[in-house]
């Protein structure tokens, strides 16, 4: 079977895997806006390191969210970089 691809979705051997940060599956914990983490976060920190002021952890849960938007361009530029180094693409910036 070979690959079929889709939006943001790839179909592996009858596997649907997200390549993208999905919204329905976002943290509660995320603040309402434009940037978001999802259950896909395998806790790797690098969010945290890349955007201190935006991302945090759940100690319980083993994963980070976005506690504070962005409100300066500096911000917005350091969760851009952390969404696209995501190692699980579990950040998204196409929040409410």
């Amino acid at each position: 079977m070979g690959l079929i691809f889709g939006d943001s979705n790839t179909n592996i051997n009858g596997l649907n895997i997200n390549f993208m940060a999905d919204i329905a599956n976002r943290y509660p914990e995320n603040v309402t806006g434009k940037f978001y983490v999802d259950n896909q976060c395998i806790d790797c920190d690098l969010c945290r390191e890349t955007a201190p002021d935006n991302f945090t952890r759940n100690d319980d849960g083993g994963y980070s969210y976005v506690y504070k938007q962005p409100t300066t361009p500096d911000e917005e530029a350091r969760c851009k970089e952390a969404m696209e180094g995501c190692p699980v693409e579990a950040i998204g910036n196409n929040g409410p």
